[in-house]
């Protein structure tokens, strides 16, 4: 993934979030905030993944998730806390749930893990958008117009590319991520009903 995924760390406790912080910051560029409203001001400015401590005064991590999710950001949450979850997790908008003491694998993975989906979400986005041209081109046209196109073998040899990278992508996913996404997927669907 590299440098150019940014990963935002929001806890009150400023040692902890900066140990997490030199954990990450080989892989990543990483920004600190040790409050929920330090951390809605870093948002503004592009994250792909925010850790998030739960229980934090003045603005909880239940509210900065809320706030998240609101505003639309198009970023990636992992609650990180000392709180046992419990069922009013159900109806949060996170994407992973870490329970504290964490080890640096765990956060490591976690991060990793939250880029591969999104990763994953945005090439399933491209490819239905690619499917969805190709079906009314093959509607509408005749084989033979079809043989003839290159603006039709060009959208054919992408729809098999992403194909074969989202193959490449399901496969790299744990049974968790894969679990997670199929979470998202019902979410996002519920939103048509």
């Amino acid at each position: 993934m590299g440098n150019e995924s940014t990963v935002l760390i929001v806890d009150d406790e400023p040692d902890l979030a900066d140990l997490y912080a030199a954990w990450l910051r080989d892989e990543y560029d990483v920004r600190t905030a040790y409050g929920g409203e330090e951390a809605t001001a870093e948002l503004e400015s592009g994250i792909d993944v925010a850790l998030i401590d739960r229980l934090m005064p003045r603005m909880s991590g239940d509210e900065l998730l809320s706030h998240i999710r609101e505003a639309e950001y198009d970023c990636r949450v992992s609650i990180v806390t000392a709180v046992e979850p419990d069922f009013d997790i159900i109806e949060m908008g996170f994407d992973e749930y870490i329970v504290k003491p964490v080890q640096r694998a765990e956060i490591n993975e976690v991060v990793d893990a939250l880029l591969t989906r999104s990763e994953y979400e945005d090439k399933l986005r491209e490819f239905f958008a690619l499917a969805s041209k190709r079906a009314a081109l093959r509607t509408e046209k005749c084989p033979r117009e079809l043989e003839n196109s290159t603006a039709y073998a060009e959208l054919t040899t992408e729809f098999e590319r992403l194909r074969t990278d989202l193959e490449r992508t399901v496969d790299q996913l744990r049974p968790r991520d894969l679990d997670a996404e199929m979470r998202q997927l019902d979410r996002a669907s519920s939103q048509f009903d």
